[in-house]
């Protein structure tokens, strides 16, 4: 049987469906005991929907806002890189 460990390293595959037989069985087995598994898969489940439902396009006010917040806190590595005019 799979540890709580073992399964979070195969709950994105399994969760694209990219896992083998033997491999999915042992998932929904653990799932079957494991009430905090089952709970984080689900966790998982909604992350991936909400994630689905973001736009695809960048968000202009997002980027202002990232980048206010790296100068705030000197960290600019993490902002956009400048545009060339």
């Amino acid at each position: 049987m799979l540890t709580c460990k073992q399964l979070v390293s195969h709950s994105s595959d399994y969760l694209d469906a990219q896992l083998p037989l033997r491999g999915r069985l042992a998932v929904r087995l653990h799932l079957a005991m494991c009430v905090h598994c089952r709970r984080f898969i689900r966790q998982m489940k909604l992350s991936q929907a909400v994630i689905r439902r973001l736009p695809d396009a960048a968000i202009p006010e997002l980027d202002a806002l990232v980048e206010k917040l790296a100068q705030a806190q000197d960290l600019s590595h993490l902002a956009s890189p400048a545009k060339p005019d």
